[in-house]
């Protein structure tokens, strides 16, 4: 991928028509559909780069017309396609198309938003307990559930380039390299954004008394 900027799944989706690929047709074909899959399960960062041209901005609709919240729609996305991509293997084309396997993780996940299901607890567990581990004394009491409330609403406060890089790595999986293939952005650039991310949610979880730093 080119040195382009990187942006949110929503906004990057937004660039092309849904359900084309980049200079396609508007019809993919169910081959196609499995391969891109097979590129997925392989772990080919630029599959997943493809689903979201492909079915981005359809995604979002969805996601949007559940939630009636653009962050919120935006979340939905970015959670479903993350767990698509870790799924990708279980994708079977007998039994139905790539685009309804993607607007089904959406829309489901859109619904457990809607009940209130935190679907990020696992990485805001994580942070927490690598700010803890590296930062709290021996006093510190501050419970687990005060904690995700408040790596939450840190992660939200976080600009979108640099809460997606902290997604990505903590909840993706992937590496600094990684993301910057994945996003197209120079290395060096992830790693700003992470520092910068990482500064601003313990100054935050600081400020409110959830670590000691």
């Amino acid at each position: 991928m080119g040195h382009r900027s990187a942006k949110t799944f929503a906004d990057r989706s937004a660039d092309r028509p849904a359900g084309r690929s980049s200079g396609g047709s508007g019809v993919v074909a169910a081959g196609d559909d499995a391969g891109l899959a097979a590129r997925m399960a392989a772990r080919d960062t630029s599959a997943l780069a493809e689903l979201f041209d492909r079915y981005g901005a359809l995604a979002y609709g969805v996601a949007l017309r559940v939630l009636r919240d653009p962050g919120r729609a935006q979340d939905a996305v970015q959670d479903a396609f993350l767990k698509l991509w870790h799924g990708a293997s279980g994708f079977n084309p007998a039994r139905g198309s790539l685009r309804g396997w993607v607007l089904a993780a959406v829309r489901n996940r859109a619904i457990d938003l809607v009940r209130g299901r935190p679907g990020r607890e696992r990485e805001e567990l994580e942070l927490s307990a690598d700010f803890a581990a590296a930062a709290a004394g021996p006093e510190e009491q501050a419970s687990a559930s005060v904690e995700r409330a408040a790596v939450r609403a840190a992660l939200a406060d976080l600009p979108a380039e640099q809460r997606q890089a902290v997604l990505l790595a903590y909840f993706g999986g992937y590496t600094q390299i990684e993301i910057a293939g994945l996003t197209g952005v120079p290395l060096s650039t992830v790693k700003g954004r992470m520092r910068l991310a990482l500064d601003k949610l313990a100054a935050y979880l600081k400020e409110r008394g959830v670590v000691d730093v």
